[in-house]
Protein backbone atom coordinates (compact mmCIF):
# COMPACT_ATOMS: atom_id res chain seq x y z
CA UNK A 1 0.00 0.00 0.00
CA UNK A 2 1.24 3.46 -0.90
CA UNK A 3 -0.21 6.47 0.94
CA UNK A 4 -0.51 9.84 -0.76
CA UNK A 5 0.28 13.33 0.53
CA UNK A 6 -3.14 14.58 1.56
CA UNK A 7 -3.85 18.32 1.14
CA UNK A 8 -7.61 18.02 1.63
CA UNK A 9 -9.38 20.92 3.37
CA UNK A 10 -11.57 18.54 5.34
CA UNK A 11 -12.12 15.78 6.14
CA UNK A 12 -8.39 16.08 6.19
CA UNK A 13 -5.21 14.17 6.86
CA UNK A 14 -4.88 12.36 10.17
CA UNK A 15 -1.48 11.66 11.76
CA UNK A 16 -0.14 8.34 10.50
CA UNK A 17 0.81 7.16 14.02
CA UNK A 18 -2.77 7.81 15.11
CA UNK A 19 -4.17 5.74 12.25
CA UNK A 20 -1.71 2.94 12.89
CA UNK A 21 -2.56 2.79 16.59
CA UNK A 22 -6.28 2.83 15.83
CA UNK A 23 -5.69 -0.02 13.39
CA UNK A 24 -3.89 -2.04 16.06
CA UNK A 25 -6.61 -1.42 18.62
CA UNK A 26 -9.60 -1.74 16.33
CA UNK A 27 -10.61 -5.27 17.30
CA UNK A 28 -9.43 -5.21 20.90
CA UNK A 29 -9.41 -1.82 22.59
CA UNK A 30 -7.86 -1.52 26.02
CA UNK A 31 -7.95 -5.27 26.60
CA UNK A 32 -11.74 -5.34 26.34
CA UNK A 33 -11.97 -7.85 23.49
CA UNK A 34 -14.07 -5.38 21.47
CA UNK A 35 -13.55 -2.13 19.59
CA UNK A 36 -14.06 1.26 21.20
CA UNK A 37 -17.11 1.70 18.97
CA UNK A 38 -18.73 -1.29 20.67
CA UNK A 39 -18.23 0.02 24.22
CA UNK A 40 -20.93 1.54 26.35
CA UNK A 41 -20.30 5.24 26.84
CA UNK A 42 -21.51 4.65 30.41
CA UNK A 43 -18.90 1.96 31.01
CA UNK A 44 -15.85 2.48 33.21
CA UNK A 45 -13.38 2.06 30.34
CA UNK A 46 -14.94 4.71 28.15
CA UNK A 47 -15.56 7.16 30.99
CA UNK A 48 -11.92 6.88 32.06
CA UNK A 49 -10.77 7.44 28.46
CA UNK A 50 -13.04 10.46 28.06
CA UNK A 51 -11.67 12.03 31.23
CA UNK A 52 -8.10 11.51 30.01
CA UNK A 53 -8.89 13.00 26.60
CA UNK A 54 -10.27 16.14 28.24
CA UNK A 55 -7.29 16.36 30.58
CA UNK A 56 -4.88 16.07 27.63
CA UNK A 57 -6.70 18.82 25.74
CA UNK A 58 -6.76 21.08 28.78
CA UNK A 59 -3.03 20.57 29.16
CA UNK A 60 -2.30 21.26 25.49
CA UNK A 61 -4.37 24.44 25.35
CA UNK A 62 -3.91 25.50 28.98
CA UNK A 63 -7.69 25.73 29.39
CA UNK A 64 -8.64 27.47 32.65
CA UNK A 65 -10.80 25.61 35.16
CA UNK A 66 -13.66 28.06 34.73
CA UNK A 67 -14.22 26.75 31.19
CA UNK A 68 -16.23 23.66 30.33
CA UNK A 69 -15.10 21.37 27.53
CA UNK A 70 -17.78 19.62 25.47
CA UNK A 71 -17.37 16.84 22.92
CA UNK A 72 -20.52 17.09 20.83
CA UNK A 73 -21.90 15.27 17.84
CA UNK A 74 -22.21 16.99 14.49
CA UNK A 75 -20.09 19.79 13.09
CA UNK A 76 -19.48 23.50 13.41
CA UNK A 77 -22.29 24.45 11.02
CA UNK A 78 -24.87 23.17 13.49
CA UNK A 79 -23.51 25.61 16.06
CA UNK A 80 -23.96 28.60 13.78
CA UNK A 81 -27.55 28.33 15.03
CA UNK A 82 -26.99 26.72 18.41
CA UNK A 83 -24.65 29.46 19.67
CA UNK A 84 -27.22 32.28 19.44
CA UNK A 85 -29.82 29.91 20.88
CA UNK A 86 -27.64 29.51 23.97
CA UNK A 87 -25.97 32.90 24.31
CA UNK A 88 -28.65 35.37 23.22
CA UNK A 89 -32.13 36.08 24.50
CA UNK A 90 -35.18 37.20 22.58
CA UNK A 91 -34.50 40.56 20.93
CA UNK A 92 -30.76 40.51 21.63
CA UNK A 93 -28.15 41.68 19.11
CA UNK A 94 -24.91 39.87 18.25
CA UNK A 95 -21.95 41.32 16.34
CA UNK A 96 -20.47 39.34 13.44
CA UNK A 97 -17.15 40.01 11.74
CA UNK A 98 -17.46 38.64 8.20
CA UNK A 99 -14.09 37.72 6.67
CA UNK A 100 -14.96 34.82 4.36
CA UNK A 101 -17.47 32.17 3.38
CA UNK A 102 -17.84 30.54 6.79
CA UNK A 103 -18.24 33.67 8.89
CA UNK A 104 -20.75 34.92 6.32
CA UNK A 105 -22.68 31.67 6.66
CA UNK A 106 -22.48 31.83 10.45
CA UNK A 107 -24.06 35.30 10.39
CA UNK A 108 -26.79 34.16 8.03
CA UNK A 109 -27.71 31.11 10.12
CA UNK A 110 -27.68 33.12 13.36
CA UNK A 111 -30.20 35.63 11.99
CA UNK A 112 -33.05 33.21 12.76
CA UNK A 113 -32.34 33.52 16.49
CA UNK A 114 -30.65 36.90 17.08
CA UNK A 115 -30.47 40.33 15.55
CA UNK A 116 -27.26 40.15 13.57
CA UNK A 117 -25.12 43.26 13.33
CA UNK A 118 -22.44 42.78 10.68
CA UNK A 119 -19.90 44.99 12.42
CA UNK A 120 -17.24 44.56 9.73
CA UNK A 121 -17.25 42.89 6.34
CA UNK A 122 -14.42 42.33 3.87
CA UNK A 123 -16.68 40.84 1.18
CA UNK A 124 -16.59 44.06 -0.91
CA UNK A 125 -12.83 43.45 -1.18
CA UNK A 126 -13.39 39.81 -2.16
CA UNK A 127 -12.09 38.69 1.24
CA UNK A 128 -8.51 39.45 0.22
CA UNK A 129 -7.74 41.19 3.53
CA UNK A 130 -9.11 41.61 7.02
CA UNK A 131 -11.19 44.66 7.93
CA UNK A 132 -9.01 46.82 10.22
CA UNK A 133 -10.01 46.54 13.87
CA UNK A 134 -10.54 50.31 14.11
CA UNK A 135 -13.24 50.07 11.41
CA UNK A 136 -15.41 47.59 13.34
CA UNK A 137 -18.78 49.02 14.39
CA UNK A 138 -19.36 47.01 17.55
CA UNK A 139 -22.40 47.22 19.79
CA UNK A 140 -21.44 47.60 23.44
CA UNK A 141 -24.64 45.79 24.42
CA UNK A 142 -24.18 42.84 22.07
CA UNK A 143 -24.69 39.35 23.46
CA UNK A 144 -21.36 38.34 21.87
CA UNK A 145 -18.95 39.08 19.04
CA UNK A 146 -18.37 36.28 16.52
CA UNK A 147 -15.30 35.69 14.35
CA UNK A 148 -13.88 32.85 12.29
CA UNK A 149 -10.20 32.79 13.18
CA UNK A 150 -9.29 31.12 9.88
CA UNK A 151 -11.24 30.97 6.63
CA UNK A 152 -10.56 27.71 4.82
CA UNK A 153 -11.87 28.81 1.43
CA UNK A 154 -10.42 32.29 1.14
CA UNK A 155 -7.19 31.62 3.03
CA UNK A 156 -7.20 34.49 5.54
CA UNK A 157 -6.39 34.12 9.23
CA UNK A 158 -6.47 36.38 12.26
CA UNK A 159 -2.88 36.87 13.36
CA UNK A 160 -3.86 37.82 16.91
CA UNK A 161 -6.92 37.90 19.14
CA UNK A 162 -8.95 41.08 18.59
CA UNK A 163 -9.89 43.15 21.62
CA UNK A 164 -13.68 43.43 21.87
CA UNK A 165 -13.89 44.74 25.41
CA UNK A 166 -16.17 43.05 27.92
CA UNK A 167 -18.45 41.43 25.35
CA UNK A 168 -17.74 37.68 25.04
CA UNK A 169 -15.71 36.77 21.97
CA UNK A 170 -16.99 33.67 20.16
CA UNK A 171 -14.64 32.01 17.67
CA UNK A 172 -15.07 29.36 15.03
CA UNK A 173 -11.62 27.72 15.15
CA UNK A 174 -12.49 24.69 13.07
CA UNK A 175 -9.47 24.97 10.80
CA UNK A 176 -6.72 26.40 13.00
CA UNK A 177 -7.39 25.04 16.47
CA UNK A 178 -4.32 23.27 17.94
CA UNK A 179 -2.09 24.79 15.25
CA UNK A 180 -0.34 26.90 17.88
CA UNK A 181 -0.84 28.21 21.41
CA UNK A 182 -3.69 30.63 22.18
CA UNK A 183 -4.91 32.40 25.30
CA UNK A 184 -8.25 30.69 25.90
CA UNK A 185 -9.17 33.26 28.54
CA UNK A 186 -9.55 35.87 25.77
CA UNK A 187 -12.62 34.01 24.48
CA UNK A 188 -16.08 33.37 25.81
CA UNK A 189 -16.64 30.37 23.55
CA UNK A 190 -14.47 28.46 21.09
CA UNK A 191 -15.93 25.86 18.76
CA UNK A 192 -14.35 23.63 16.15
CA UNK A 193 -15.39 20.84 13.84
CA UNK A 194 -13.01 17.95 14.33
CA UNK A 195 -12.24 17.04 10.73
CA UNK A 196 -9.21 19.27 10.22
CA UNK A 197 -6.88 19.29 13.24
CA UNK A 198 -8.66 17.10 15.80
CA UNK A 199 -9.92 13.86 14.28
CA UNK A 200 -12.61 12.45 12.00
CA UNK A 201 -15.78 14.27 10.99
CA UNK A 202 -18.88 13.91 13.12
CA UNK A 203 -17.42 15.45 16.28
CA UNK A 204 -17.36 19.09 17.35
CA UNK A 205 -15.38 20.54 20.23
CA UNK A 206 -16.77 23.38 22.35
CA UNK A 207 -14.85 25.28 25.00
CA UNK A 208 -17.15 27.63 26.90
CA UNK A 209 -16.72 29.91 29.88
CA UNK A 210 -18.93 28.50 32.61
CA UNK A 211 -20.71 31.76 33.43
CA UNK A 212 -22.10 31.79 29.89
CA UNK A 213 -23.81 28.48 30.61
CA UNK A 214 -25.93 30.32 33.18
CA UNK A 215 -27.39 32.85 30.77
CA UNK A 216 -31.19 32.81 30.60
CA UNK A 217 -32.14 31.37 27.24
CA UNK A 218 -35.24 30.94 25.16
CA UNK A 219 -37.32 27.77 25.49
CA UNK A 220 -35.62 24.89 23.69
CA UNK A 221 -35.22 21.14 23.89
CA UNK A 222 -32.62 19.96 26.40
CA UNK A 223 -30.52 18.44 23.63
CA UNK A 224 -29.74 21.93 22.27
CA UNK A 225 -28.67 23.45 25.61
CA UNK A 226 -24.94 23.63 26.29
CA UNK A 227 -25.59 23.75 30.04
CA UNK A 228 -27.30 20.35 29.87
CA UNK A 229 -24.39 18.84 27.97
CA UNK A 230 -21.90 20.30 30.44
CA UNK A 231 -23.88 18.95 33.38
CA UNK A 232 -23.83 15.49 31.81
CA UNK A 233 -20.13 15.42 30.80
CA UNK A 234 -21.05 15.50 27.08
CA UNK A 235 -23.06 12.30 27.52
CA UNK A 236 -26.59 13.68 27.55
CA UNK A 237 -27.10 11.35 24.61
CA UNK A 238 -24.85 8.69 23.10
CA UNK A 239 -21.71 10.51 21.90
CA UNK A 240 -19.52 9.87 18.88
CA UNK A 241 -17.36 7.31 20.68
CA UNK A 242 -15.08 6.66 17.70
CA UNK A 243 -14.45 10.36 17.10
CA UNK A 244 -13.80 11.00 20.79
CA UNK A 245 -11.30 8.15 20.91
CA UNK A 246 -9.43 9.31 17.79
CA UNK A 247 -9.36 12.88 19.08
CA UNK A 248 -7.68 11.52 22.20
CA UNK A 249 -5.05 9.74 20.14
CA UNK A 250 -4.41 12.96 18.24
CA UNK A 251 -3.96 14.90 21.48
CA UNK A 252 -1.44 12.31 22.65
CA UNK A 253 0.39 12.61 19.32
CA UNK A 254 0.54 16.38 19.73
CA UNK A 255 2.00 16.00 23.22
CA UNK A 256 4.62 13.59 21.90
CA UNK A 257 5.52 16.09 19.14
CA UNK A 258 6.25 18.80 21.71
CA UNK A 259 2.85 20.43 22.12
CA UNK A 260 1.41 23.49 20.45
CA UNK A 261 4.59 25.59 20.49
CA UNK A 262 6.28 22.92 18.38
CA UNK A 263 3.28 22.73 16.05
CA UNK A 264 3.28 26.51 15.64
CA UNK A 265 6.89 26.43 14.45
CA UNK A 266 6.23 23.50 12.11
CA UNK A 267 3.17 25.18 10.62
CA UNK A 268 5.04 28.47 10.16
CA UNK A 269 7.82 26.60 8.36
CA UNK A 270 5.42 24.75 6.04
CA UNK A 271 3.35 27.75 5.03
CA UNK A 272 6.38 30.03 4.63
CA UNK A 273 7.96 27.56 2.21
CA UNK A 274 4.82 27.20 0.10
CA UNK A 275 4.10 30.92 -0.06
CA UNK A 276 7.72 31.55 -1.07
CA UNK A 277 7.38 29.02 -3.90
CA UNK A 278 4.25 30.79 -5.12
CA UNK A 279 5.62 34.31 -4.78
CA UNK A 280 8.93 33.43 -6.44
CA UNK A 281 7.38 31.59 -9.40
CA UNK A 282 7.61 34.59 -11.71
CA UNK A 283 3.83 34.89 -11.82
CA UNK A 284 3.19 31.29 -12.87
CA UNK A 285 1.42 30.79 -9.52
CA UNK A 286 -0.38 33.55 -7.63
CA UNK A 287 -1.87 34.09 -4.19
CA UNK A 288 -3.72 37.43 -3.99
CA UNK A 289 -4.24 37.51 -0.21
CA UNK A 290 -2.73 40.38 1.78
CA UNK A 291 0.50 38.81 3.09
CA UNK A 292 -0.20 40.23 6.56
CA UNK A 293 -3.23 37.93 6.98
CA UNK A 294 -2.33 34.87 4.92
CA UNK A 295 -3.49 31.61 6.45
CA UNK A 296 -0.99 29.05 7.71
CA UNK A 297 -3.57 26.31 7.29
CA UNK A 298 -5.15 26.87 3.86
CA UNK A 299 -3.17 28.22 0.91
CA UNK A 300 -5.30 29.00 -2.16
CA UNK A 301 -3.47 29.77 -5.39
CA UNK A 302 -4.13 30.10 -9.09
CA UNK A 303 -2.11 29.32 -12.19
CA UNK A 304 -1.33 32.15 -14.58
CA UNK A 305 -3.46 30.39 -17.19
CA UNK A 306 -6.62 28.64 -15.96
CA UNK A 307 -6.50 26.42 -19.05
CA UNK A 308 -3.70 24.54 -17.24
CA UNK A 309 -5.85 23.77 -14.19
CA UNK A 310 -7.05 20.37 -15.40
CA UNK A 311 -3.54 19.24 -16.29
CA UNK A 312 -2.18 20.45 -12.93
CA UNK A 313 -4.80 18.50 -11.01
CA UNK A 314 -4.43 15.35 -13.11
CA UNK A 315 -0.65 15.34 -12.96
CA UNK A 316 -0.45 16.24 -9.26
CA UNK A 317 -2.79 13.38 -8.37
CA UNK A 318 -0.68 11.00 -10.46
CA UNK A 319 2.33 12.25 -8.47
CA UNK A 320 0.68 11.27 -5.20
CA UNK A 321 -0.53 14.75 -4.23
CA UNK A 322 -4.18 14.49 -3.18
CA UNK A 323 -7.02 17.01 -3.08
CA UNK A 324 -5.44 20.17 -4.47
CA UNK A 325 -8.55 21.41 -6.27
CA UNK A 326 -9.74 24.77 -4.96
CA UNK A 327 -13.21 25.34 -3.56
CA UNK A 328 -15.89 25.85 -6.21
CA UNK A 329 -16.61 29.33 -4.82
CA UNK A 330 -13.25 30.71 -6.00
CA UNK A 331 -11.73 27.98 -8.18
CA UNK A 332 -8.02 27.48 -8.68
CA UNK A 333 -6.02 25.33 -6.29
CA UNK A 334 -5.80 25.00 -2.54
CA UNK A 335 -3.30 23.21 -0.32
CA UNK A 336 -4.37 22.65 3.26
CA UNK A 337 -1.43 22.32 5.63
CA UNK A 338 -2.99 21.08 8.85
CA UNK A 339 -0.98 19.61 11.71
CA UNK A 340 -0.97 16.10 10.25
CA UNK A 341 0.51 17.27 6.92
CA UNK A 342 4.29 16.91 7.34
CA UNK A 343 6.92 19.24 5.94
CA UNK A 344 7.94 16.47 3.53
CA UNK A 345 4.51 16.75 1.89
CA UNK A 346 5.05 20.46 1.29
CA UNK A 347 8.50 19.75 -0.14
CA UNK A 348 6.92 17.22 -2.53
CA UNK A 349 4.28 19.75 -3.59
CA UNK A 350 6.86 22.49 -4.20
CA UNK A 351 9.03 20.12 -6.25
CA UNK A 352 6.01 19.17 -8.36
CA UNK A 353 5.05 22.82 -8.87
CA UNK A 354 8.54 23.66 -10.12
CA UNK A 355 8.59 20.68 -12.45
CA UNK A 356 5.13 21.57 -13.78
CA UNK A 357 6.31 25.13 -14.43
CA UNK A 358 9.28 23.86 -16.44
CA UNK A 359 7.10 21.61 -18.53
CA UNK A 360 4.20 24.03 -19.08
CA UNK A 361 5.77 27.46 -18.69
Amino acid sequence: MSRVWNFSAGPAALPLPVLERAQRELLDWNGSGASVMEQSHRGKRFIAMAAQVEADLRGLMNIPSDYAVLFEQGGATQHFAQIPMNLAGEGDTADYIVTGHWSEKAASEAATYVRVNVAANSKPENYLRMPPRESWKLNANAAYVHIATNETIHGVEFQDVPDVGSVPLVADMSSDILSGPIDVSRFGLIYAGAQKNIGPSGLVLIIIRRDLLERPVRPMARIFRYAEHAANDSMLNTPNTWGWYLAGLTFQWLKERGGLNAMAEENRKKSKALYAAIDNSGGFYRNPIDPAVRSRMNVPFTLHDSALDAAFLQESEAAGLMALKGHKAIGGMRASLYNAVPYEAVEALIAFMRDFTQRHG
